[in-house]
Order: structure tokens, then C-alpha cells, then sequence
């Protein structure tokens, strides 16, 4: 039984470490997430491993720069209906069908278009040494296919179901290490052998997905009518969501583009572990992203009270894990083989990154949740336009270690101007009522 397992026991210490009680909605859909998030950990970790080895820093920064760029523009697939299922469905549960069907339509025709010109794009400024069908195969696959796999997700998340959600990404990440495990035993470790692989497995994965979806949820309804209504505050979500991905991704494309492939593999390792690092932390927010918009419903102040009940645990956390790399960061070279051995130092600069991320998340999803999201992608904008032109600046001298400090200044950049915001509405709308959210 998953309940008498011992990554579920872990995940519960963890969550009742976080301040919550023990029969909490909260604890259960942060454990739910921690479980499934862990068992992900290990089997992204063997995956991990073995596309680094296998490939090599070269061919590994080449898969990188393409998945880094795609990431880039899909946010943009769908125009923010999910995240819009998540917060109306989060206050009424009865308008769940017509968001589930609006969502899955919007999906497949943004995603269609958007994956025709960003597999343009990539092929015209990428370098040539990228074989142009792992492009295609690349962005057909994080473009459009992987949207769905994320759309049923977020269905789940709507109706704080988020056991659906973490075994969902449990199971893609089992059958990505199942494409990379034949790849090996056929003895075919190449790039291009994997982004069939990778492509293969995101429609198997994708269609589950929905399945477990209709099957534990309900069949969709469209909506039409609420479509043209949202299309501003769904563009909002999106670009937030794609101004986040250029300060966290972009400076791999970047340095595909104005360094080496060989760097960027080292800087994407480091990167990458900083990610793994940070799985608690993201498991807590999303269990907590519905409760921000049912208090939001009472303002900032509300918002804000609910987030720093959250807040202390979370960055306690992240300060120890940001020691634990610093001291762990020489044993990376013995996993990954000799071949990474610059990912250490590269770990070491990135070790901060843990704690800026988690300052800027709670202020940020007390913005959305209080109904500030323009703010908050305003700022992520801004902020993604100075990583940009800071890359453009230290890459090109300084190569992976300017991606490194460019990024650390983004997301301190980042927590600073989104706290600022939120306090400033602070002052201007008190609190009219107590958030209930955590303990509920």
C-alpha cells in the first residue's frame, strides 16, 4: 500500500514540518505531491544519468537548447486556459466540464499553430550542427503533445485531486526511462534515437492522461462564450508563464547559440539539479495554488496572510538544501562521469537559486491569487528582458558563468520587485478577512 510506504512517510513528516495538520486538505495534496514528486526524483534521476553519460555534454546540450527553447513558447499553448480552470474551478467545482472542454480545444489549436513556427524559428537560429528532424521531433513533442500530459494535470489540480496529478507525472517520467532503457538495450544511444523515443512516449503518456481524466472527472463541455470573455486574463497567465521560462531557460538556448554545446551541457546539469533541489518547495505550491485564489477572492491582504503562513518552512528548507550543494556539489563529476567535472563549480554558483525561487513564488501566487496577475507578468516581463540583455553581455565573455550570474540576478531582481508590489497593495487594501485555507 502507497500509504504504508516509506516515501509517504517521508512526504507526511515533511508536510506536518511545514505547519499543517495532519487531516488538512493541504497536508493531503501536499503529501500526495511529495510522494509522487519523489518517486519522479528517482526515476528522473536514473533517466538523467543515462542520457549524460550516454550522450555526452555535446549532444546533451544540443537536446537542451531545443527542449529550452520550445519551453519558451509553450506556455502560450492553450492562452492560459488552464490555469483559468484551476482558479474558477477552485471557487465553483459545477463549471468544471465546460473549462476541462474549453482547455483541451485551445490546446489543440494554439499548440498545432504555435508548434509550426517555433520548429521554424529553432531551425533557422539554432546551430546547424543540431540535426533539423531532432528539432522537429523535439518541439512536436513539448509544443503540443506534452501540453495535454499538463493540461490533465492541471485538471486534477482544479478540483484538488492531486493525487491524479502527481502519479500522472510519475508515469511520464517511468515511461521516458522506459524509451531511454530500449534505446540502450538496442544499443542506439543517440540523440536522435532518443527524441524519437522522447516523442513516442509523450503520446503515450498524453493520451492516459486524458483518459484517467474523462474516466475519474467527467466528459468535457465547451463553452465558447467564456473563451472570448478571458482571452486578456489568459494571455496574462501565458506570458507570465512564458517571462518565467526565458529567466530560467533561455540562457541554455543562449548559450547553445553564443557559447558551445559542450557548455551548455555542463551549465544544464548543474541547472537540473538545482530543479531536483527544489521539488519540495514546488509540490507545496502547487497544492497550495487553489487555496491562493479562494483567498485572494478577499484581497492582497488575505493573499499575503495565507503565504506567509507557508512561507518560514519553506524557506528554512531551501536554505539547507542551497548548504547541501554547495558541500555536495565535487560528487556530481563521479555520477555524471569525468566529462562534467566544470558542473561542480557551475553548482556552487547555482546553490543560491533554491532560496531566490522560493521569496518570489509566494509573492508571486499572492499577486495572482488576489486578482494582480497583469502586475505580476508585467514584472516577470521586465524581468525576463534583463535576463535577455545580461545574457547577451556575459555569455559571450564569460560562457556559462555569465548564464550563472545572469540568473542569480534575475530571480533576486525578481523577488525583490514582486514583494515590493505586493506589499505596496498591501497598504492600499487591508485584509477583510482572515485566510482559513491552511488548515482547511
Amino acid at each position: 500500500m502507497i500509504s504504508s510506504s516509506p516515501t509517504y512517510r517521508w512526504a507526511t513528516w515533511i508536510a506536518r514540518n511545514f505547519g499543517f495538520s495532519k487531516s488538512s486538505a493541504l497536508t493531503r495534496n501536499t503529501v500526495h505531491m511529495l510522494t509522487g514528486q519523489s518517486a519522479k526524483l528517482v526515476i528522473q534521476a536514473i533517466y538523467f544519468v543515462l542520457m549524460a553519460r550516454n550522450l555526452g555534454p555535446h549532444q546533451y546540450g544540443a537536446f537542451v537548447a531545443v527542449t529550452a527553447a520550445a519551453a519558451i513558447v509553450s506556455p502560450f499553448v492553450g492562452n492560459g486556459t488552464g490555469i483559468l480552470m484551476i482558479k474558477n474551478v477552485a471557487r465553483d467545482r459545477s463549471v468544471f466540464a465546460e473549462y476541462w472542454g474549453n482547455t483541451l480545444l485551445m490546446t489543440l489549436v494554439s499548440g498545432a499553430a504555435l508548434t509550426v513556427g517555433i520548429a521554424a524559428a529553432c531551425l533557422a537560429l539554432l546551430p546547424k550542427s543540431i540535426p533539423p528532424v531532432v528539432v522537429i521531433l523535439v518541439v512536436i513533442s513539448d509544443v503540443l503533445v506534452y501540453r495535454f500530459i499538463e493540461v490533465a494535470g492541471w485538471a486534477f489540480q482544479s478540483v484538488e485531486m492531486l493525487g491524479g496529478t502527481a502519479y500522472l507525472n510519475v508515469f511520464t517520467s517511468f515511461t521516458r526511462l522506459g524509451g531511454i532503457a530500449v534505446i540502450l538495450l538496442l544499443r542506439r544511444p543517440t540523440l536522435l534515437a532518443w527524441s524519437v523515443a522522447y516523442l513516442v512516449t509523450s503520446i503515450l503518456c498524453a493520451l492516459v492522461g486524458i483518459g484517467c481524466v474523462l474516466w475519474r472527472l467527467g466528459k468535457p463541455k465547451l463553452a465558447l462564450y467564456r473563451i472570448r470573455g478571458e482571452l486578456r486574463e489568459g494571455f496574462y497567465f501565458s506570458s507570465g508563464l512564458s517571462a518565467q521560462t526565458i529567466y530560467n531557460d533561455i540562457d541554455k538556448t543562449m548559450l547553445a547559440r553564443l557559447g558551445s554545446l559542450d557548455a551548455t551541457g555542463i551549465y544544464a546539469a548543474a541547472y537540473r539539479l538545482i530543479d531536483v533541489a527544489f521539488i519540495p518547495i514546488r509540490s507545496l505550491l502547487a497544492a497550495a495554488y487553489p487555496g491562493f485564489f479562494r483567498n485572494g477572492q478577499h484581497g492582497i491582504a488575505s493573499s499575503l496572510a495565507y503565504a506567509r503562513r507557508l512561507l518560514p518552512r519553506a524557506f528554512a528548507y531551501s536554505a539547507a538544501v542551497a548548504v547541501g550543494l554547495l558541500v555536495a556539489a565535487p560528487l556530481v563529476p563521479r555520477v555524471l562521469g569525468a566529462e562534467y567535472a566544470r558542473t561542480t563549480e557551475a553548482l556552487r554558483w547555482l546553490a543560491l537559486l533554491p532560496l531566490l525561487k522560493t521569496f518570489h513564488y509566494f509573492a508571486a501566487d499572492s499577486l495572482t491569487g488576489a486578482g494582480h496577475q497583469g502586475l505580476r507578468t508585467l514584472v516577470q516581463v521586465l524581468v525576463a528582458l534583463f535576463n535577455v540583455a545580461v545574457n547577451l553581455w556575459l555569455i559571450p565573455v564569460y560562457s556559462w558563468r555569465g548564464a550563472a550570474w545572469s540568473s542569480l540576478a534575475s530571480d533576486g531582481l525578481l523577488a525583490a520587485s514582486l514583494w515590493c508590489c505586493a506589499a505596496f497593495l498591501r497598504t492600499r487594501q487591508p485584509a477583510l478577512m482572515q485566510p482559513t485555507e491552511v488548515t482547511a
